[in-house]
């Protein structure tokens, strides 16, 4: 005869001895049933106005075509990164790029830039980020406070190489990119937000523009773009500290670096299959009420599809600071139009709004140094790359006779027009006349944009110490006719050493 213990099953006439184990059955039954209208809920979380919209336009603009004019100003800011990419390999935070990428691991369907490297497309995309804000002759939005170039193209390339796509949708992911990214800050507030948070606009909205960039380049679907999205905000970082990082390795990490591999992060595991939730806007502990409570979030789709903030995006003319470009334009006018010579010159005053001087007050890196590159400019009548970035030559007498000729004064005047960045340079001589100019649109900017051309020399000076003119003038004609590459992994050859 079988003997039961007190956890054998007991029979069903006798209540009273229902066993421990049928007990804990019945109750997690219950509590499965309690549970389920909130576990039901979950998978049918309502998707809001502003999401619906703001990722069926992102799932939609692979195939969607874009004007010639906007066209025109994605290609120039192709270009441009890739200019910013190769001659930041040079510089120290593209060599400690570099050598992460060496020690990282081996193969891969994605190039390193100005290297014969191939990895996986998240260490390409944070490489490539790393040299493309390796100085600071990558673009920049002012009115969100962002250096979107540097996150979205590497992120687009290393997803596009990822997925062997055209030339045509890699411009627009890319036009995609900077839509999306900047528009992030902007609703947050911009560069009042970066002071007020102490966060770092400049990495969310890169974050945000590289997910959204190589998420086209996935061909994700309207409800995989609402998931990256999800991912993206979970991996929005950084803070302002970069400010005091005087080696710029940090900074090139938070502008470029980690907002590109995060991007591509986001998009390769919603691609894979992953799940998220539906509406990252709305609801329970939602982005806005982390990062911005009061902020609307009707700003992410504000004329979107009307304004493209890739016209919006400014090219530096010169290698250095945004703060530098008015001033450096000014300057160069003067010395053109009145042949001016530096022994010629008793002094120059620069005024400024007051954040942008203390960004580039004497710093002791050569191409964020106001009163350094003004010298320089009377000296050489420009401002090279290479010049922009000769450490040697800031202790050099001869430099520093002319710098000791150049005041910074902070206007408070100017601070009323911010985010435009306006100068005024007076320029005296030793025979008591003086020059005025003020800039008031600097040349790049969307007022007063570069054309082709301009960019073009820009990017010799950037591309031709290493590459050589033969792949700089391949790339050039490549970019150029963009919509026609068939692969764009053809770039390869071109930007790889």
């Amino acid at each position: 005869m079988k003997h039961r213990t007190d956890t054998d099953s007991a029979p069903d006439s006798g209540a009273t001895g229902m066993s421990r184990r049928r007990l804990l059955r019945g109750a997690g039954l219950l509590l499965s049933a309690e549970l389920l209208p909130r576990v039901a809920h979950a998978f049918v979380q309502p998707v809001g106005p502003v999401m619906a919209t703001l990722s069926t336009y992102m799932a939609e603009a692979g195939a969607r075509a874009l004007p010639d004019n906007v066209i025109e100003f994605v290609k120039q800011h192709v270009l441009d990164t890739f200019a910013a990419m190769i001659s930041g390999s040079q510089l120290p935070p593209g060599q400690a790029a570099l050598k992460f990428a060496r020690g990282y691991g081996q193969g891969g369907p994605c190039c390193i830039v100005a290297s014969g490297m191939q990895r996986g497309a998240m260490e390409a995309a944070l490489t490539n980020g790393m040299l493309a804000h390796s100085d600071e002759t990558d673009d920049s939005h002012s009115p969100s406070l962002s250096h979107p170039g540097c996150a979205v193209v590497p992120a687009a390339l290393a997803a596009g190489e990822q997925f062997a796509i055209n030339g045509s949708r890699l411009l627009r992911a890319v036009a995609l990119g900077y839509d999306i990214g900047p528009r992030i800050t902007m609703t947050l507030g911009g560069i009042e937000y970066q002071t007020r948070s102490h966060r770092s606009s400049h990495a969310i909205a890169g974050v945000f523009g590289a997910a959204s960039a190589a998420g086209c380049c996935a061909s994700l679907n309207v409800e995989q773009m609402r998931w990256l999205l999800d991912y993206t905000v979970q991996q929005a970082s950084g803070i302002a500290a970069w400010q005091i990082d005087t080696e710029h390795i940090e900074k090139a990490f938070v502008f470029g670096g980690m907002p590109a591999r995060s991007g591509v992060t986001a998009a390769l595991v919603v691609q894979s299959g992953w799940s998220g939730v539906n509406d990252i806007f709305t609801g329970t502990d939602n982005f806005f009420m982390a990062f911005a409570p009061h902020a609307d979030p009707n700003g992410l789709i504000d004329h979107l599809g009307e304004r493209y903030e890739v016209q919006r995006t400014n090219i530096k003319k010169w290698s250095v600071g945004s703060p530098i470009q008015a001033p450096l334009d000014a300057l160069e006018m003067i010395v053109k139009q009145h042949g001016v010579r530096p022994e010629q010159v008793k002094s120059v005053v620069v005024r400024v709004a007051t954040p942008e001087a203390l960004v580039v007050n004497n710093r002791e890196m050569p191409d964020v140094c106001l009163q350094h590159l003004m010298a320089v400019m009377l000296m050489d009548g420009t401002v090279s790359f290479r010049a922009a970035h000769d450490t040697p030559r800031m202790s050099d007498p001869a430099t520093l006779l002319q710098r000791a000729k150049v005041t910074l004064i902070p206007d408070s005047e100017l601070d009323k027009l911010l985010p435009r960045r306006e100068a005024v340079v007076v320029v005296t001589l030793v025979d008591g006349r003086q020059f005025t100019q003020r800039v008031e649109d600097v040349r790049g900017t969307y007022e007063n944009p570069m054309t082709w051309d301009e960019v073009a020399r820009k990017s010799l000076d950037l591309i031709v110490p290493v590459l050589g003119s033969a792949k700089y003038t391949r790339l050039l004609e490549k970019v150029r006719s963009l919509e026609k590459c068939n692969d764009i992994r053809e770039l390869r050859s071109m930007l790889q050493i």
